[in-house]
């Protein structure tokens, strides 16, 4: 999704692609097919590039120090991408910057487990994603579900991290986006929906979000890309607790999953912000471009109706002219992210109906033809 902004800004892209023909190797010619895990690979992607940045954040922590030793400019830089990639080391450094998070604590064995306190959400500190490496401890009775992912920690030298199960109203992202000169900018809160730990659905801005909440939630983003040295996109994932609180969740230091309103949405996409920011040109707007917008992911649906995505197509934009559609070419999976759809207007519940419609035909779920 980078693809298109570089095309439009005349800049041209080196691609790493985990295998033929896979998303991003549909739309930049400039590959080279290798694995992210082996410096030889990185090396020889990143020869002559600018820059270099990532729409993961897997690429290990001592290759990017390589890269950058040989002089690449890594961008968000491993000092950095080291708290997206690591729950352990982020926990620690926002706790001693004074970031509101929910109480946590590394646990090696049962009995830390107990000691930290149930109910509690217990998570791999390295390699979690969309929901895995996650496991909810409510009662001594779950207790028994983690006993082999302490032991796989135990083996593997991979950390685990307690945190307390919050009783939250909803999550929230806040999303900025940082240059190395220091100039930022900060997107809408947005309110998003998350399903079996898969984001389903976002709407921006937040509905009914108090507005000195929302300013916190802007202001706490901006300290942490700061204080952090962040370089393009931060994807800040919160918890608005029902005592009217925020609470930090999660990191992602990449064009995020609560920002793909923002292609239609916005004056300017973060995926356009994030090439301006690493290759360190003035950011453009983040202002919102209609009063609301609502994004809904595409899922695979159940797999005997799964079948050519394509196809939803003369439906989808006969019955909304304005909606706008994203596909990503991947093969269809029960369950797998495939595309997303945006929605916008100046009526909230017209546009989440128009969203959900259509990603839900996409889906198979093929809801009433005569709408």
């Amino acid at each position: 999704m980078m693809a298109e902004p570089a095309a439009a800004l005349g800049i041209p892209l080196r691609l790493l692609a985990e295998a033929e023909g896979v998303s991003a190797a549909q739309v930049i010619v400039d590959q080279l097919v290798g694995d992210h895990t082996d410096l030889a690979d990185l090396r020889a992607v990143t020869a002559g590039a600018a820059v270099v940045t990532f729409d993961h954040e897997h690429v290990p922590t001592d290759h990017l120090r390589a890269l950058a030793a040989d002089g690449v400019a890594v961008r968000p830089g491993p000092d950095a991408l080291v708290h997206a990639q690591d729950k352990g080391v982020m926990r620690e450094r926002l706790g001693a910057l004074g970031v509101p998070c929910p109480r946590n604590a590394i646990v090696a064995t049962r009995a830390d487990v107990e000691a930290f306190g149930l109910p509690c959400v217990l998570k791999t500190t390295r390699g979690g994603y969309d929901g895995k490496g996650v496991w909810f401890v409510r009662s001594a009775d779950d207790l028994e579900t983690v006993a082999e992912p302490l032991r796989v920690a135990a083996e593997t030298g991979v950390r685990l991290l307690a945190e307390e199960l919050v009783d939250f109203r909803r999550e929230l992202s806040a999303l900025v986006v940082r240059s190395p000169s220091g100039q930022a900018a900060a997107y809408p809160v947005v309110a998003s929906t998350q399903v079996d730990g898969v984001c389903r659905e976002v709407v921006a801005p937040a509905p009914d979000l108090d507005p000195d909440l929302a300013t916190q939630a802007q202001q706490v983003a901006l300290t942490i890309a700061g204080e952090l040295d962040v370089t393009g996109v931060l994807a800040v994932e919160l918890f608005e607790t029902d005592d009217g609180r925020i609470l930090v969740n999660e990191l992602a230091m990449r064009p995020h999953n609560t920002g793909h309103w923002t292609q239609d949405g916005a004056v300017t996409s973060q995926f356009e912000n994030h090439l301006r920011a690493v290759l360190d040109l003035p950011l453009g707007s983040p202002a919102a471009r209609e009063p609301w917008t609502v994004m809904v992911n595409i899922l695979g649906g159940p797999s005997d109706q799964v079948g050519r995505l394509y196809d939803g197509y003369p439906h989808a934009m006969a019955r909304d002219p304005h909606l706008r559609v994203h596909l990503y070419g991947k093969d269809l999976r029960p369950g797998r992210k495939v595309g997303h759809v945006n929605a916008y207007g100046d009526d909230l519940d017209d546009c989440l109906e128009r969203a959900r419609h259509a990603a839900a035909w996409f889906r198979g779920d093929l809801g009433n033809e005569s709408e």
